[in-house]
């Protein structure tokens, strides 16, 4: 993987939130979600806060608004769900416009609602300010099991890889006539399905012989040596402890 190898959430800056270290930037983040998910739910007011220290962390990474709130769409299956669980949960009943609700189902969905989408804007803001290459490369600074890391690493480089093999194969298929408009056509795709995992297949194992041919024995060498001195640590550690501290007044209030 290239060193500038990005991915599609990334969006390219020089703000002191890209700069930061990436092992400092997934630490905070994990952290803030973690102090999320311990917020009471009944304590409304503290998830508005939550939602200005991001809108603080996007300012200061220059990440227009509009780039998170896109991003967010992948929490839609989840906000589906959350939004049945007034009319399915029992308990306590309570109306709106005529409507009976449940009030445990009410608590639930907002509970849902406003924690899995502070996490996935976190999550958006870390992706949209850290290259995939300096993921892996922070994954690897906290320790994770390297196997976990290479594993990572691989499937990202191989699904760039099957979708361009994806890709070629859907030109070949329109160059020569074929267009697929109804069930008459599955069997055409089943075919390149096959395919494209025996290319898949064969391709992964022409490139670990390769590395075992130049010696690979299970660990990847490690190329760059990614430091983090106490002031980045410490400006990396200021979303996470203001979200503590709201957290904290949430439960004593």
């Amino acid at each position: 993987m290239s060193t500038g190898h990005a991915h599609k959430l990334y969006r390219h800056g020089e703000s002191p939130v890209h700069r930061l270290p990436p092992h400092c930037k997934i630490a905070a983040a994990l952290c803030f979600v973690l102090v999320v998910v311990s917020t009471p739910r009944e304590a409304i007011w503290a998830f508005g806060l939550y939602a200005l220290l991001l809108g603080a962390v996007a300012a200061a990474a220059r990440v227009p608004a509009g780039f998170v709130l896109r991003r967010l769409v992948i929490e839609v299956p989840f906000v589906a769900f959350a939004l049945f669980m007034p009319f399915l949960v029992p308990g306590e009943r309570t109306e709106w416009l005529g409507i009976p609700l449940s009030v445990p189902g009410l608590w639930g969905a907002w509970n849902i609602l406003a924690k899995g989408t502070l996490g996935v804007a976190a999550s958006v803001l870390l992706a949209s300010t850290t290259e995939l290459r300096s993921l892996l490369l922070g994954l690897q600074r906290l320790r994770l099991p390297p196997l976990m890391v290479q594993i990572a690493s691989f499937m990202i480089r191989y699904g760039d890889v099957i979708t361009g093999e994806m890709r070629r194969m859907s030109i070949a298929r329109r160059s020569r006539g074929f267009e697929a408009r109804g069930v008459r056509h599955w069997g055409v795709l089943a075919k390149s399905a096959g395919a494209l995992f025996i290319r898949s297949y064969e391709r992964g194992e022409r490139v670990h012989l390769a590395m075992v041919s130049r010696g690979y024995t299970g660990t990847m060498p490690a190329i760059d040596e990614v430091t983090a001195s106490r002031a980045q640590w410490a400006y990396a550690a200021a979303l996470p402890f203001s979200a503590l501290a709201v957290c904290l007044l949430g439960w004593t209030l």
